[in-house]
C-alpha cells in the first residue's frame, strides 16, 4: 500500500499561484501544498488562512511555507511566478525577459537540490517557458509540461456548450499551438459523439457556425478578463488542478497542454500545445493528428512564432 504524501510545490503566491493553491486544497488533490515566494510576510498569511480552509476538509492536508531548494520530496512544483503585469497593448510574449531571468535563477538551484519530480509551467510566455524549464532542469522532457491551451480549449467547449444547452463534458473540440495570438481550434477533429459540431450547431441553433468569430472569441478571452479585473485566477487555478489530478491519478486522459515535441507533427525543438496523453510519470505520449491542410498552416506559423521568442531567451 502506497502511503507517501503527494506534495505539490507551487512557486509564486500571486493571484495565480494562491487561486492553484485553494484549487488544489478544495478538491482534495494532494496531501501536502507548499508555498514559495519572495515576500515572506504575504507567503506566511496565505499559508496560515489555507491552513484555516484545511481544517474543513474531509482528509488532513497540510499546508506549509518554503524554500525553492528545498525540493527533493517534492511531487510536482507548479511554477507560477511572474515578471511583473502586462501594460495596455502588450501580449503575454512581452513577459518573456523579465519571467525568464526569474526562471533562469529558480530551477538550476532547485535540480541541485535534488529535484526529481514533474514541473508543471502556468507563467507567461507558457509555451516558451516550458521549453526553458525544460533546457536549464535536463530532466526528460515527459516531466515538463505547461498548462499550454487547456484552460483556451475548456474556453471553447464552455462557449460552445452554453450555445447547444449541452455539458461541456460532452464536446469533443479543443485548440492546438500557442498559449497565445496564434493558436487555433482544431475544427477538423471537433464533434459532439461522432458527429461534427458546425452539423449539430446548425441543427441546435439555425445558424451557421461562425468558426472565425468564435476563435477569435476564445483567444482573446483571457485579455477580456484581464482588462476588467486586472488578472485572471480562478480559470487558470481550475486548469493547475485538473492537470495535476490526472497526473496523481495516472488517468491516462488526455489533455491539450504545452508539452517539448521530438519529432512530432515534424517538428521539434519547440513546446507548445498538442493533445497529450497523462500518466504518475507526467506526459506518457503525445497524440499526433492528421490536421487539415489550413490547419497545418496555422500550426506551422504557430510554432514558428514560438521557436522565434525561445531565440529570445536571456
Amino acid at each position: 500500500m502506497n502511503t507517501k504524501p503527494r506534495k505539490v510545490m507551487i512557486i509564486g503566491a500571486g493571484n495565480v499561484g494562491t487561486a492553484a493553491a485553494w484549487a488544489l486544497l478544495n478538491q482534495t488533490i494532494c496531501e501536502e501544498l507548499i508555498l514559495v515566494d519572495l515576500d515572506k510576510a504575504r507567503v506566511e498569511g496565505h499559508c496560515q488562512d489555507l491552513s484555516d480552509a484545511a481544517a474543513y476538509m474531509p482528509g488532513m492536508i497540510t499546508v506549509s511555507t518554503r524554500e525553492a531548494s528545498d525540493c527533493e520530496d517534492v511531487d510536482i512544483a507548479v511554477i507560477t511566478v511572474s515578471g511583473g503585469p502586462l501594460k495596455p497593448g502588450q501580449t503575454r510574449l512581452d513577459e518573456l525577459t523579465n519571467t525568464a531571468r526569474i526562471i533562469k535563477n529558480i530551477v538550476p538551484t532547485m535540480m541541485a537540490n535534488g529535484f526529481n519530480g514533474i514541473f508543471l509551467i502556468a507563467t507567461n510566455p507558457c509555451d516558451i517557458i516550458t521549453w526553458q524549464v525544460w533546457k536549464l532542469s535536463g530532466l526528460p522532457r515527459g516531466q515538463v509540461l505547461g498548462t499550454g491551451v487547456w484552460l483556451d480549449t475548456t474556453r471553447l467547449r464552455r462557449t460552445l456548450a452554453e450555445a447547444l444547452d449541452i455539458g461541456p463534458q460532452s464536446i469533443d473540440a479543443f485548440i492546438l499551438g500557442e498559449h497565445g495570438d496564434t493558436q487555433f481550434p482544431v475544427w477538423s477533429h471537433s464533434s459532439v459523439y461522432g458527429s461534427p459540431i458546425a452539423d449539430v450547431y446548425q441543427r441546435k441553433t439555425g445558424k451557421a457556425l461562425d468558426k472565425a468569430a468564435l476563435a477569435d472569441y476564445v483567444r482573446r478571452k483571457g485579455f477580456e478578463i484581464y482588462a476588467r479585473k486586472g488578472c485572471t485566477e480562478f480559470g487558470i487555478a481550475g486548469t493547475i488542478a485538473e492537470i495535476c489530478r490526472n497526473i496523481f491519478t495516472g488517468s491516462h486522459r488526455a489533455l491539450a497542454v504545452s508539452c517539448v515535441l521530438q519529432g512530432e507533427y515534424g517538428v521539434d525543438e519547440v513546446a507548445t500545445g498538442v493533445p497529450a496523453v497523462l500518466a504518475q510519470s507526467g506526459v506518457q505520449q503525445i497524440i499526433e493528428l492528421k490536421l487539415a491542410p489550413d490547419e497545418e498552416e496555422k500550426f506551422r506559423h504557430s510554432v514558428e512564432v514560438i521557436k522565434a521568442n525561445i531565440a529570445r531567451l536571456p
